[in-house]
């Protein structure tokens, strides 16, 4: 009798011990706009791979590509209130909420994603991650980058003044607006998913986007001029959630960090092979392709620094930072 109460005490503690094993673990929720084919998307899951294999299961990500959870306004809400616990989200929002993000996107701060990821990963571009805590409620981890900005268009497009009076389809923050409107043109918000048909009948005449969407969004179809001016970058931030991350402690703060970190640098390698290659793509679908440099925008960059330098100070820091960046 004694044997059999010792074994059964034996099994009760191997059960609870598995038990509490499957219940410490968690399964990270992460939110993204870009659809699932996405390279964001694409280094999300690889991240959760990671992550799960060197914390032994404790922690798995699934993601949600495609606005499956809301806009980024709607997830970074998720974020404050606890209930989603990650995203890969342009820093077009958080801008919204700290305007020195919108030094970020200054026309020609950088000329390729190269550059982007060593300004990105620099002084300046980190220490604005630390007001994400007290100001929006979550934690960045770390900057990766789309493709640099372009504009297909549905019109020719060989001049700024060509682009004055024409509905621009724009990712909805003041940057971005800012810089259509000093071209005159009618800046146009709307997800990414309604910029197929959106361009197809007439309710915009073009659309700002990198490479990668122009090509699998299948924007192509209905543009017949990329400017190709690479005139601003486009940053994805990784953020968590600053409910979840004061629950963590320091060994899996780290652990987290370090990973999604990784995975997002990855993105600086991998942009420069994929604006290549959908660039060839998109010119063998028989679009035509115009080289922008500065010039073609006339004064409109001048004014919009003007502009920013007032909203988001820290732009001066960055512009210095940049200008030692090859």
């Amino acid at each position: 009798m004694k044997l059999k109460i010792t074994m059964m005490s034996a099994l009760f503690t191997v059960v609870a011990f598995v038990f509490s094993g499957v219940a410490s673990a968690k399964d990270l929720r992460l939110g993204l706009i870009v659809p699932g084919s996405h390279a964001w998307t694409v280094a999300a899951a690889a991240m959760g791979d990671e992550l799960k294999a060197r914390s032994g299961g404790n922690y798995s990500i699934t993601t949600f590509p495609s606005g499956q959870l809301g806009s980024e306004a709607r997830m970074l809400q998720q974020l404050q209130t606890g209930a989603l616990d990650m995203a890969f989200m342009t820093t077009a929002e958080i801008t919204n909420r700290i305007p020195d993000f919108g030094a970020l996107y200054a026309p020609y701060l950088v000329r390729n994603v190269a550059q982007a990821g060593k300004l990105l990963n620099g002084r300046v571009a980190q220490g604005m991650l630390e007001k994400l805590p007290a100001e929006a409620g979550v934690v960045g981890l770390g900057y990766g980058i789309a493709g640099m900005r372009l504009m297909l268009n549905a019109f020719p497009a060989d001049s700024a003044e060509s682009i004055n009076g024409r509905k621009m389809r724009i990712t909805p923050f003041a940057p971005v607006l800012d810089f259509y409107q000093l071209l005159g043109a009618a800046a146009t918000p709307m997800p990414l998913t309604d910029v197929y048909d959106a361009l197809a009948n007439g309710q915009v005449d073009g659309v700002d986007a990198d490479m990668e969407l122009v090509w699998k969004l299948k924007l192509y179809e209905r543009g017949s001029t990329l400017v190709r001016s690479n005139h601003m970058m486009f940053p994805v931030v990784g953020l968590i959630s600053g409910r979840l991350w004061s629950q963590l402690n320091e060994e899996d703060r780290a652990l987290i960090a370090e990973v999604t970190k990784i995975h997002l640098n990855k993105l600086f390698e991998q942009y420069t092979d994929i604006e290549a290659q959908m660039l060839e793509n998109v010119q063998g679908a028989g679009v035509k392709v115009v080289q922008a440099e500065p010039e073609f925008f006339g004064d409109s960059l001048d004014q919009w620094e003007a502009i920013w330098l007032k909203k988001a100070p820290v732009l001066a820091d960055l512009r210095r930072e940049a200008a030692g960046v090859q």
